[in-house]
Protein backbone atom coordinates (compact mmCIF):
# COMPACT_ATOMS: atom_id res chain seq x y z
CA UNK A 1 0.00 0.00 0.00
CA UNK A 2 1.38 3.77 -1.08
CA UNK A 3 1.63 6.06 2.17
CA UNK A 4 -0.80 8.43 -0.05
CA UNK A 5 -3.43 5.50 0.17
CA UNK A 6 -3.09 4.56 3.98
CA UNK A 7 -3.16 8.71 4.55
CA UNK A 8 -6.44 8.37 2.16
CA UNK A 9 -7.76 5.69 4.29
CA UNK A 10 -6.97 7.36 7.40
CA UNK A 11 -8.62 10.43 6.70
CA UNK A 12 -11.95 8.50 5.76
CA UNK A 13 -11.69 7.01 9.55
CA UNK A 14 -14.26 8.78 12.25
CA UNK A 15 -12.19 11.25 13.97
CA UNK A 16 -12.70 9.68 17.62
CA UNK A 17 -10.72 6.49 16.18
CA UNK A 18 -8.04 9.00 14.40
CA UNK A 19 -7.81 11.05 18.15
CA UNK A 20 -7.91 7.64 20.02
CA UNK A 21 -4.11 6.77 19.75
CA UNK A 22 -2.86 10.01 21.42
CA UNK A 23 -4.68 9.31 24.79
CA UNK A 24 -3.19 5.58 24.72
CA UNK A 25 0.34 7.03 23.77
CA UNK A 26 0.27 8.80 27.08
CA UNK A 27 -1.80 6.07 29.17
CA UNK A 28 1.33 4.02 28.21
CA UNK A 29 3.73 6.87 28.70
CA UNK A 30 2.15 7.31 32.35
CA UNK A 31 3.06 3.61 33.41
CA UNK A 32 6.76 3.67 32.01
CA UNK A 33 9.44 3.54 35.06
CA UNK A 34 11.12 6.21 33.89
CA UNK A 35 8.42 8.65 33.76
CA UNK A 36 6.49 7.61 36.45
CA UNK A 37 6.14 10.66 39.00
CA UNK A 38 7.82 12.81 36.78
CA UNK A 39 4.70 14.46 34.86
CA UNK A 40 2.81 17.98 35.75
CA UNK A 41 3.39 19.25 39.29
CA UNK A 42 1.45 21.93 40.79
CA UNK A 43 1.74 22.64 44.69
CA UNK A 44 4.35 20.54 46.68
CA UNK A 45 2.77 17.71 47.75
CA UNK A 46 5.11 14.11 47.73
CA UNK A 47 4.82 12.00 45.15
CA UNK A 48 3.07 9.16 45.94
CA UNK A 49 3.34 5.21 44.02
CA UNK A 50 0.11 4.47 41.80
CA UNK A 51 -3.11 2.50 43.41
CA UNK A 52 -6.39 1.10 41.97
CA UNK A 53 -7.58 4.53 41.83
CA UNK A 54 -4.70 5.87 40.01
CA UNK A 55 -5.73 3.76 37.13
CA UNK A 56 -9.54 5.29 37.14
CA UNK A 57 -7.50 8.93 37.35
CA UNK A 58 -4.94 7.62 34.25
CA UNK A 59 -8.22 6.77 32.15
CA UNK A 60 -10.38 10.09 33.21
CA UNK A 61 -7.18 12.35 31.48
CA UNK A 62 -6.08 9.88 29.04
CA UNK A 63 -8.99 8.02 27.17
CA UNK A 64 -11.18 11.16 26.52
CA UNK A 65 -8.69 12.68 24.45
CA UNK A 66 -10.51 10.16 21.52
CA UNK A 67 -13.86 12.71 21.76
CA UNK A 68 -11.47 16.23 22.21
CA UNK A 69 -12.57 17.05 18.42
CA UNK A 70 -16.42 15.41 18.19
CA UNK A 71 -17.19 16.39 21.84
CA UNK A 72 -14.78 19.01 22.94
CA UNK A 73 -17.11 20.39 26.16
CA UNK A 74 -17.16 16.39 27.90
CA UNK A 75 -13.04 15.79 26.86
CA UNK A 76 -12.29 19.20 28.77
CA UNK A 77 -14.82 18.31 31.84
CA UNK A 78 -13.59 14.59 31.95
CA UNK A 79 -9.72 15.27 31.27
CA UNK A 80 -9.90 18.69 34.23
CA UNK A 81 -11.82 16.46 36.87
CA UNK A 82 -9.03 13.50 36.03
CA UNK A 83 -6.50 16.28 36.50
CA UNK A 84 -7.31 17.79 39.89
CA UNK A 85 -7.67 14.21 41.46
CA UNK A 86 -4.23 13.46 39.87
CA UNK A 87 -2.58 16.57 42.01
CA UNK A 88 -4.65 16.04 45.15
CA UNK A 89 -3.49 12.74 45.35
CA UNK A 90 -0.12 13.69 44.32
CA UNK A 91 0.18 11.04 41.61
CA UNK A 92 1.66 13.86 39.37
CA UNK A 93 1.68 11.43 36.26
CA UNK A 94 2.56 12.27 33.08
CA UNK A 95 -0.87 11.72 31.86
CA UNK A 96 -0.88 15.26 33.44
CA UNK A 97 0.13 16.81 30.05
CA UNK A 98 -2.99 16.10 28.68
CA UNK A 99 -4.74 19.24 29.98
CA UNK A 100 -3.06 21.79 28.46
CA UNK A 101 -3.44 20.01 24.94
CA UNK A 102 -7.21 19.43 25.66
CA UNK A 103 -7.67 23.54 26.38
CA UNK A 104 -6.07 23.81 22.66
CA UNK A 105 -8.23 21.47 21.51
CA UNK A 106 -11.39 23.09 23.18
CA UNK A 107 -10.44 26.43 22.64
CA UNK A 108 -9.96 25.23 18.74
CA UNK A 109 -13.13 23.33 17.98
CA UNK A 110 -15.86 24.55 20.84
CA UNK A 111 -18.61 25.76 19.33
CA UNK A 112 -20.55 26.56 21.97
CA UNK A 113 -20.84 27.82 25.82
CA UNK A 114 -17.24 29.07 25.19
CA UNK A 115 -17.70 31.63 28.08
CA UNK A 116 -19.52 29.38 30.30
CA UNK A 117 -16.63 26.80 29.68
CA UNK A 118 -13.95 29.60 30.69
CA UNK A 119 -15.19 31.19 33.48
CA UNK A 120 -16.09 27.38 35.22
CA UNK A 121 -12.86 26.56 34.72
CA UNK A 122 -11.18 29.54 36.00
CA UNK A 123 -13.60 29.53 39.18
CA UNK A 124 -12.68 25.62 39.62
CA UNK A 125 -9.17 26.65 39.46
CA UNK A 126 -9.30 28.05 42.33
CA UNK A 127 -10.75 25.45 45.24
CA UNK A 128 -7.76 23.42 43.56
CA UNK A 129 -5.29 25.44 44.52
CA UNK A 130 -6.50 26.10 47.84
CA UNK A 131 -6.49 22.11 48.69
CA UNK A 132 -3.34 21.77 47.25
CA UNK A 133 -1.91 25.11 49.22
CA UNK A 134 -3.92 23.37 52.74
CA UNK A 135 -2.92 19.74 52.21
CA UNK A 136 1.04 20.86 51.36
CA UNK A 137 3.53 22.09 53.42
CA UNK A 138 3.10 26.01 52.36
CA UNK A 139 6.24 26.00 50.03
CA UNK A 140 4.32 26.79 47.19
CA UNK A 141 3.79 30.63 47.17
CA UNK A 142 1.02 31.90 45.49
CA UNK A 143 2.60 33.14 42.20
CA UNK A 144 3.57 29.78 41.68
CA UNK A 145 -0.42 28.95 41.06
CA UNK A 146 -1.03 32.16 39.18
CA UNK A 147 1.61 31.36 36.66
CA UNK A 148 0.55 27.82 36.27
CA UNK A 149 -2.73 29.17 35.70
CA UNK A 150 -1.38 32.03 33.49
CA UNK A 151 0.06 28.75 31.16
CA UNK A 152 -3.41 27.53 31.05
CA UNK A 153 -5.09 30.85 29.83
CA UNK A 154 -2.42 30.39 27.23
CA UNK A 155 -3.22 26.84 26.23
CA UNK A 156 -6.57 27.96 25.59
CA UNK A 157 -6.02 31.43 23.77
CA UNK A 158 -3.85 29.19 21.25
CA UNK A 159 -6.24 27.39 20.48
CA UNK A 160 -9.39 30.31 20.53
CA UNK A 161 -6.58 31.61 18.15
CA UNK A 162 -6.13 28.74 15.96
CA UNK A 163 -10.13 28.45 15.50
CA UNK A 164 -10.40 32.35 14.46
CA UNK A 165 -7.84 31.74 12.18
CA UNK A 166 -9.37 28.56 10.39
CA UNK A 167 -12.89 30.41 10.31
CA UNK A 168 -10.59 33.41 8.65
CA UNK A 169 -9.49 31.01 6.10
CA UNK A 170 -12.90 29.28 5.38
CA UNK A 171 -14.47 32.77 4.67
CA UNK A 172 -12.42 33.56 2.60
CA UNK A 173 -12.21 30.82 0.65
CA UNK A 174 -16.42 30.92 0.39
CA UNK A 175 -15.47 34.59 -0.91
CA UNK A 176 -13.34 33.37 -3.21
CA UNK A 177 -15.73 31.05 -4.70
CA UNK A 178 -18.58 33.46 -4.73
CA UNK A 179 -16.54 35.49 -6.97
CA UNK A 180 -15.62 32.52 -8.92
CA UNK A 181 -19.41 31.51 -9.18
CA UNK A 182 -20.48 35.20 -10.04
CA UNK A 183 -17.52 35.76 -12.32
CA UNK A 184 -18.84 32.17 -14.64
CA UNK A 185 -22.62 33.22 -14.22
CA UNK A 186 -21.39 36.88 -15.80
CA UNK A 187 -19.04 34.34 -18.62
CA UNK A 188 -22.57 32.34 -19.18
CA UNK A 189 -24.41 35.21 -19.46
CA UNK A 190 -22.14 36.60 -22.32
CA UNK A 191 -21.70 33.79 -23.76
CA UNK A 192 -25.78 33.41 -23.81
CA UNK A 193 -26.36 36.94 -25.01
CA UNK A 194 -23.80 36.36 -27.67
CA UNK A 195 -25.45 33.18 -29.35
CA UNK A 196 -29.23 34.05 -28.81
CA UNK A 197 -28.54 37.56 -30.29
CA UNK A 198 -26.37 36.65 -33.41
CA UNK A 199 -28.88 33.44 -34.44
CA UNK A 200 -32.03 35.21 -33.09
CA UNK A 201 -31.04 38.19 -35.16
CA UNK A 202 -30.08 36.35 -38.47
CA UNK A 203 -33.84 34.21 -38.33
CA UNK A 204 -35.63 37.07 -37.98
CA UNK A 205 -33.86 38.91 -40.67
CA UNK A 206 -33.97 35.31 -42.86
CA UNK A 207 -37.48 34.81 -42.21
CA UNK A 208 -38.52 38.52 -43.16
CA UNK A 209 -36.66 38.54 -46.28
CA UNK A 210 -38.58 35.51 -47.14
CA UNK A 211 -42.28 37.48 -46.91
CA UNK A 212 -41.04 39.09 -50.57
CA UNK A 213 -40.03 35.58 -52.07
CA UNK A 214 -43.45 34.04 -52.42
CA UNK A 215 -42.87 34.95 -56.22
CA UNK A 216 -39.84 32.70 -56.23
CA UNK A 217 -39.85 29.63 -54.74
CA UNK A 218 -36.44 28.35 -55.43
CA UNK A 219 -35.01 31.45 -53.28
CA UNK A 220 -37.47 31.49 -50.73
CA UNK A 221 -36.82 27.44 -50.38
CA UNK A 222 -33.23 28.20 -50.04
CA UNK A 223 -34.00 31.18 -47.76
CA UNK A 224 -36.49 28.99 -45.55
CA UNK A 225 -33.56 26.31 -45.52
CA UNK A 226 -31.04 29.00 -44.11
CA UNK A 227 -33.61 29.70 -41.47
CA UNK A 228 -33.82 26.09 -40.45
CA UNK A 229 -29.73 26.08 -40.69
CA UNK A 230 -29.53 28.87 -38.33
CA UNK A 231 -32.33 27.42 -35.81
CA UNK A 232 -30.25 24.34 -35.70
CA UNK A 233 -26.76 25.90 -34.89
CA UNK A 234 -28.96 28.07 -32.03
CA UNK A 235 -29.91 25.06 -30.60
CA UNK A 236 -26.42 23.75 -30.46
CA UNK A 237 -25.01 26.54 -28.90
CA UNK A 238 -27.12 26.51 -26.47
CA UNK A 239 -27.03 22.94 -25.55
CA UNK A 240 -23.04 23.65 -25.23
CA UNK A 241 -24.26 26.17 -22.97
CA UNK A 242 -26.67 24.13 -20.94
CA UNK A 243 -23.70 21.34 -20.54
CA UNK A 244 -21.40 24.64 -18.45
CA UNK A 245 -24.49 24.74 -16.16
CA UNK A 246 -25.47 21.06 -15.86
CA UNK A 247 -23.11 18.35 -16.95
CA UNK A 248 -25.82 15.67 -17.15
CA UNK A 249 -27.85 17.91 -19.42
CA UNK A 250 -28.81 15.48 -22.71
CA UNK A 251 -27.40 12.74 -20.99
CA UNK A 252 -31.06 11.50 -20.44
CA UNK A 253 -32.77 8.26 -21.59
CA UNK A 254 -35.22 11.33 -23.06
CA UNK A 255 -32.97 13.59 -24.30
CA UNK A 256 -30.47 11.32 -26.02
CA UNK A 257 -32.29 7.42 -27.43
CA UNK A 258 -34.56 9.11 -29.87
CA UNK A 259 -33.08 9.12 -33.11
CA UNK A 260 -31.55 12.31 -34.57
CA UNK A 261 -31.63 13.39 -30.92
CA UNK A 262 -28.72 14.69 -30.57
CA UNK A 263 -27.39 15.17 -34.12
CA UNK A 264 -28.90 18.67 -34.36
CA UNK A 265 -28.96 18.11 -38.68
CA UNK A 266 -31.86 17.45 -40.58
CA UNK A 267 -31.73 15.28 -44.16
CA UNK A 268 -30.79 16.85 -46.91
CA UNK A 269 -29.95 19.78 -45.09
CA UNK A 270 -25.75 19.26 -45.35
CA UNK A 271 -25.22 20.75 -42.19
CA UNK A 272 -24.25 19.10 -38.74
CA UNK A 273 -24.18 20.58 -35.52
CA UNK A 274 -23.89 17.76 -33.47
CA UNK A 275 -21.60 17.99 -30.41
CA UNK A 276 -18.67 16.84 -32.13
CA UNK A 277 -18.82 19.09 -34.97
CA UNK A 278 -19.27 22.13 -32.53
CA UNK A 279 -17.16 22.47 -30.30
CA UNK A 280 -17.52 24.99 -27.12
CA UNK A 281 -14.87 26.96 -27.79
CA UNK A 282 -14.91 28.16 -31.26
CA UNK A 283 -11.50 29.41 -32.83
CA UNK A 284 -10.88 31.96 -35.00
CA UNK A 285 -10.95 29.26 -37.90
CA UNK A 286 -14.47 29.55 -37.79
CA UNK A 287 -15.36 32.67 -38.24
CA UNK A 288 -16.23 32.07 -42.15
CA UNK A 289 -18.82 30.12 -40.85
CA UNK A 290 -20.59 32.92 -39.42
CA UNK A 291 -19.55 35.33 -42.19
CA UNK A 292 -21.48 32.78 -44.70
CA UNK A 293 -24.56 32.43 -42.25
CA UNK A 294 -24.40 36.42 -42.08
CA UNK A 295 -24.02 36.40 -46.06
CA UNK A 296 -27.24 33.85 -46.33
CA UNK A 297 -29.24 36.31 -44.29
CA UNK A 298 -28.77 39.02 -46.55
CA UNK A 299 -25.40 40.90 -45.96
CA UNK A 300 -23.10 41.52 -48.40
CA UNK A 301 -19.82 40.42 -46.71
CA UNK A 302 -16.20 40.63 -47.67
CA UNK A 303 -13.99 38.69 -45.68
CA UNK A 304 -10.31 38.54 -45.45
CA UNK A 305 -7.73 36.71 -43.12
CA UNK A 306 -4.13 37.59 -43.19
CA UNK A 307 -1.09 35.66 -41.41
CA UNK A 308 -1.26 32.25 -39.93
CA UNK A 309 -3.14 31.25 -37.06
CA UNK A 310 -1.35 30.19 -33.83
CA UNK A 311 -1.45 26.21 -33.08
CA UNK A 312 -2.78 27.43 -29.70
CA UNK A 313 -3.90 30.88 -28.81
CA UNK A 314 -5.21 30.69 -25.46
CA UNK A 315 -8.64 32.63 -24.64
CA UNK A 316 -7.85 35.05 -28.14
CA UNK A 317 -9.61 32.54 -30.35
CA UNK A 318 -12.64 32.79 -28.28
CA UNK A 319 -12.55 36.87 -28.08
CA UNK A 320 -12.16 37.34 -31.46
CA UNK A 321 -14.79 34.79 -32.51
CA UNK A 322 -17.20 36.27 -30.63
CA UNK A 323 -15.84 40.02 -31.47
CA UNK A 324 -16.49 39.16 -35.01
CA UNK A 325 -20.16 37.22 -34.18
CA UNK A 326 -21.16 40.44 -31.99
CA UNK A 327 -20.35 43.25 -35.23
CA UNK A 328 -22.24 41.03 -37.54
CA UNK A 329 -24.94 40.46 -35.37
CA UNK A 330 -25.02 44.54 -35.03
CA UNK A 331 -24.52 44.82 -38.97
CA UNK A 332 -27.73 42.76 -39.54
CA UNK A 333 -29.72 44.70 -37.22
CA UNK A 334 -28.33 47.94 -37.13
CA UNK A 335 -27.17 48.35 -41.59
CA UNK A 336 -29.04 45.47 -43.07
CA UNK A 337 -27.95 45.38 -47.00
CA UNK A 338 -24.59 47.68 -46.07
CA UNK A 339 -21.60 46.29 -47.61
CA UNK A 340 -19.43 44.62 -44.63
CA UNK A 341 -15.75 43.99 -44.35
CA UNK A 342 -14.28 41.21 -42.00
CA UNK A 343 -10.84 41.28 -41.42
CA UNK A 344 -8.87 39.24 -39.32
CA UNK A 345 -4.78 39.12 -38.81
CA UNK A 346 -2.88 36.85 -37.61
CA UNK A 347 0.37 38.01 -35.46
CA UNK A 348 3.02 36.17 -33.83
CA UNK A 349 1.85 37.37 -30.33
CA UNK A 350 -1.89 39.10 -31.37
CA UNK A 351 -4.93 38.38 -33.28
CA UNK A 352 -6.23 41.64 -34.56
CA UNK A 353 -9.94 42.44 -35.59
CA UNK A 354 -11.99 44.74 -38.09
CA UNK A 355 -15.45 44.52 -38.90
CA UNK A 356 -16.98 47.76 -40.48
CA UNK A 357 -19.85 48.87 -42.26
CA UNK A 358 -20.02 51.38 -44.89
CA UNK A 359 -23.52 52.74 -44.00
CA UNK A 360 -25.34 52.47 -47.21
CA UNK A 361 -28.02 49.80 -46.11
CA UNK A 362 -31.65 49.86 -44.65
CA UNK A 363 -32.69 49.80 -41.23
CA UNK A 364 -35.96 48.66 -41.62
CA UNK A 365 -35.48 45.04 -40.57
CA UNK A 366 -33.24 46.69 -37.89
CA UNK A 367 -36.39 48.21 -36.64
CA UNK A 368 -38.82 44.76 -36.71
CA UNK A 369 -35.92 43.50 -34.70
CA UNK A 370 -35.32 45.85 -32.01
CA UNK A 371 -32.69 48.38 -30.26
CA UNK A 372 -29.82 47.26 -28.53
CA UNK A 373 -28.23 48.18 -25.07
CA UNK A 374 -24.77 48.16 -25.67
CA UNK A 375 -24.53 45.26 -23.70
CA UNK A 376 -22.93 42.89 -26.45
CA UNK A 377 -20.42 45.38 -27.09
CA UNK A 378 -19.58 46.43 -23.24
CA UNK A 379 -18.59 43.03 -22.96
CA UNK A 380 -16.48 42.59 -25.89
CA UNK A 381 -14.69 45.55 -24.52
CA UNK A 382 -14.60 43.13 -20.82
CA UNK A 383 -13.63 40.61 -22.50
CA UNK A 384 -10.70 41.66 -24.37
CA UNK A 385 -9.17 44.46 -21.60
CA UNK A 386 -9.11 41.40 -19.72
CA UNK A 387 -6.80 39.50 -21.81
CA UNK A 388 -4.38 43.03 -21.91
CA UNK A 389 -5.95 44.28 -25.63
CA UNK A 390 -7.58 47.41 -27.09
CA UNK A 391 -11.07 47.57 -27.88
CA UNK A 392 -12.75 50.59 -29.93
CA UNK A 393 -16.31 50.59 -31.51
CA UNK A 394 -17.82 53.95 -33.16
CA UNK A 395 -18.82 55.89 -36.31
CA UNK A 396 -17.03 56.34 -39.25
CA UNK A 397 -17.24 59.64 -41.55
CA UNK A 398 -18.88 57.96 -43.78
CA UNK A 399 -22.09 57.17 -41.35
CA UNK A 400 -20.47 53.11 -40.87
CA UNK A 401 -19.77 51.60 -38.22
CA UNK A 402 -15.97 50.29 -37.48
CA UNK A 403 -15.32 47.85 -34.53
CA UNK A 404 -11.55 46.88 -33.90
CA UNK A 405 -10.44 44.79 -31.28
CA UNK A 406 -6.25 43.99 -30.94
CA UNK A 407 -6.15 40.25 -28.80
CA UNK A 408 -2.81 39.26 -27.20
CA UNK A 409 -2.74 35.76 -27.25
CA UNK A 410 -1.02 32.85 -25.03
CA UNK A 411 3.17 32.96 -25.45
CA UNK A 412 4.49 30.48 -27.75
Amino acid sequence: MSPETARRRWRRLPVTVRDLPLGLLFLVASFLPGLRGHGTQVGDLPTRPFDALAVVVLGLECLPLAVRRRWPLVCLALVSCGFALDQLRGYHSAAGSTLPLVLISAGSHLERHRRTAVVLLSVAYVPLAIGLSVRGSGGERPEEFVTFFLVLALAWGAGAWLRSTRITEAERRERIAARTRAAERNRIARELHDVVTHHVTAMVVQAEAARYLTAAPERLDRSLAAVGDTGRRAIADLRHLLDLLNPDHGTSDGDGDSPGAGTGAAPGTGTDVSDGAEPRSPAVGRVLTLVEQTRRAGQPVVFREEGTPAVSAGSADLVAYRVVQEALTNALKYAHGSRTSVQVRHGEREITVEVSTDGSGSRSVAASVGGGGGRGLAGLRDRVQVLGGDFSAGHGTDGGFTVRARIPGSPS
